[in-house]
This record gives structure tokens, sequence and C-alpha cells, in this order.
């Protein structure tokens, strides 16, 4: 009896699931991400395995919360077109979350002259919150949080911008950790990337502001600001930003708590923006889009779908030696049901106001740098990229398990 109770006890902290993946689209794709809630899943999990046809396959746990326990399993799919696949995934109620190679990275650096860290003054952190008036922006290192994969890397600004800003690379690889966004000569002569965007005031690639019924506005008036890493790794990085009290300069409106999360997938150069409100906000307007890169070509589909091509130094006119002109292309994908005014281009954006009836704002951002070796050289490249790019997010893989 006691060795039946012994098995028994072991066969419940196990439970072993059928992830059912299916691309039911005529086009093959690739760095597919597969998530599992693992709240529907009867177990407290602490570790998992995924394997597809007997094969082990990295995976990733997350604590998205922060309350101790694990909220979801993701991997990452190559699928062919019209193809399934089912994955075997074991969950264990004990243990620790399975060790694999590093295919993202994230950090945040606080600037501190008496800490040494990889030969730089900084001191790795990972949550910083401040209250209303206080500006951490010259405190941080590359002034917020940067996270990148083997293709690209983002940064957002930690200030009443919350710009998001981009670095560019020539070939595929982790850099972050060696160059912390600001490569040495050494390191730009070896072939590492850099700046590529100079963002100023501007939206940069997809930030989110108010919207006072003129003009877009930054996050100026906040309670409390926080910047996070929910994630690091190996296969997402999860960076989030918490706004406090945000007074949206919505004319007689009541001021939002906002939960903004930039999630980007190991082998995908686009990012999701997933933003949450306290409340609904149905009578709440924001703004948001990509900056005019000057010198650049727009395409739009009028559907929420808004890209460009152009050239500009990376920097201030006062900054730019040690630079050179950079190419890029950025684009921004929003759910035609959010989109209510596509605005003309003006001297900074193409910007657009956009709005939802729920607590809840979703849309994908994307860029490239003429630089890469992997990448697009052409408006008309970069704008066939977009195109396709937005029939994947509009027709993602199914999942069931």
């Amino acid at each position: 009896m006691a060795f039946l109770a012994a098995v028994l006890s072991a066969a419940a902290a196990q439970k072993t699931i059928s992830v059912n993946v299916e691309n039911t689209t005529g086009t093959a794709r690739k760095a597919t991400p597969v998530v599992v809630r693992l709240a529907d899943c009867g177990i407290s999990v602490k570790s998992a395995l995924v394997t597809l046809n007997g094969k082990e396959i990295p995976s990733q746990l997350d604590d998205l919360d922060g309350d101790g326990t694990f909220d979801e399993l993701c991997f990452i799919t190559d699928i062919d077109k019209k193809g399934k696949q089912e994955f075997s995934v074991r969950l264990d109620d004990s243990g620790s979350p399975r060790s694999y190679t590093p295919q993202v990275y994230a950090e945040m650096l606080l600037t501190n002259k008496k800490v040494k860290s990889n030969n730089k003054q900084n001191l790795y952190i990972s949550s910083l919150t401040v209250d209303n008036g206080t500006n951490p922006y010259w405190m941080l290192h590359h002034h917020g949080p940067a996270f990148e994969n083997d293709m690209v890397a983002y940064r957002i600004y930690f200030d009443h911008r919350q710009t998001v800003d981009i670095y560019g690379k020539y070939r595929k690889g982790l850099e972050l950790k060696q160059t912390q966004f600001y490569p040495s000569k050494e390191q730009k002569a070896a072939g590492m990337g850099d700046d590529v965007l100079w963002v100023g005031e501007t939206l940069g690639l997809g930030t989110l502001r108010g919207w006072d019924g003129s003009k877009p506005q930054m996050l100026k008036d906040v309670d409390k600001r926080t910047l996070r890493i929910v994630s690091r790794g190996p296969l997402r990085t999860i960076v989030e930003v918490v706004d406090k009290g945000w007074n949206t300069m919505n004319a007689g409106k009541d001021r939002l708590d906002m939960t903004t999360r930039y999630t980007l997938y190991a082998g995908r150069r686009d990012c999701s923006v997933d933003i949450k409100f306290n409340k609904q906000a149905a009578d709440y307007r924001f703004a948001t889009g990509i900056i005019n890169v000057k010198n650049s070509v727009e395409m739009s589909d009028k559907q929420g779908l808004r890209g460009c091509w152009g050239t500009d130094w990376p920097v201030s006119a006062k900054d730019s030696a040690g630079h050179k002109r950079e190419t890029v292309g950025l684009g921004i994908c929003i759910p035609a049901k959010y989109v209510v005014e596509e605005l003309p281009a003006n001297k900074d954006n193409y910007p657009y106001v956009i709005g939802n009836a729920t607590d809840e704002l979703h849309y994908n951002i994307t860029f490239g740098s003429d630089n890469e070796e992997f990448g697009f050289h052409s408006s008309k490249e970069w704008f066939a990229y977009l195109k396709a790019w937005k029939e994947e997010i509009n027709n993602p893989v199914t999942v069931k398990y």
C-alpha cells in the first residue's frame, strides 16, 4: 500500500499533454511562437519538457505577474504550409526550468561609478519605479531597458516619452552584452551593429501616446512609472512599462493605469505590443505610429498597416561624428477595428488616432536595417515584407491542447 501511494503521488505530480499546431495557410511559417496557458493544465508547473517526434526542443516558462508561479509555457516552431504538428509536453510540479542556449537577451543598467560590471560602470537591475516628477533617463545606461534576438534590438526610453528606439545589425548574433547599445570603434570595425534611428520626441517605432484631440501627448503626468524586465529568455524577452495614474490629456477623462508589454521572440524581427488599462477605455483616444524618417517613402493599406523606408543620421547633428547616415525600414500593424483615424504624414510622424471599447489594445511593430547581410535593401522589398507580415498576423497558426 505504501508503494502504491508513492506511485500515485508521483503520478499526480506530473502531467503530459498533447499540443497540436496547424498552419492552415498556403505559406510556410518560420519561428512561430506557441504559447500554453498553464492555468488551463490543472497542475502547478515548475519544470517542463517539450518534444516533437521524440526529440526535445527548447522551451521557456514565464511568471508574468511576479507571484512566484509560472503562468505560460512557450516554444518556437517552423511549420510547412498546410502543415500539422503534435508536440508532447510533460509538466512537473517539482524541479526547476530546463536550461537551453539563450537566443535572446535583455538588460537594464543603473549607472553607478562605484560599481563595475563587465568592465563598465553599470549595475544590472530588473526593475525600477519612480514617482511623478522624477526622471531617471540620465541615470540609466542606454536610457532604459534594451532587448534583442540575433536579428534586431530595441530599447525603451525611461522618461515622459517612453519612445521605442532601435539598434540594427550587420550579421546575426547577440551583441548587446558586449556593445551595450554603444559599440566602440573596434567593435564597429569588427562588424557589430549600432543605433540606426534618431527618434527625439517623435513616435519612434510604435510608441503609444495620449491624444488631446489635435496632437499626440507624451506621458508627462503620471503618479508612478515602472519599467521591468519580466523575462530574459532563452526564447523570448518581455519588457513591461507600468504607468500609474496617467493623465492622458483626454478632456474631462479620469486618469488611467496602463501596463504595456513588449514581447520579442527568437528568430523574429517583429515585436508585439500588448496594452492593458485598469478599466474600460471606450471614451479615450490615443496616438501611435512611426517616425517620418527623412527622405522616406511611405506605404499604407489604409487598414492599419503602415511603413516607411528612408535615410537619416541616427543621432543629433552635434553627435554625428563617428556615425554614418542609416537607411531603415519601419512598420506598424494595428488591427483595423482600433483605427479611429489614419492621419496624413507630417514632418515628424506617420500618425494614427486609435482606441478600443475594451480595456486592451494590441498591435505589432517591426523594422529592418539596410546594413543587414540577411535582410532587405530597398523600399520595394521592405513593403513586400510588410504585406506578408500582416497576412501572417491576421492568419495565425491554430494551437489546441
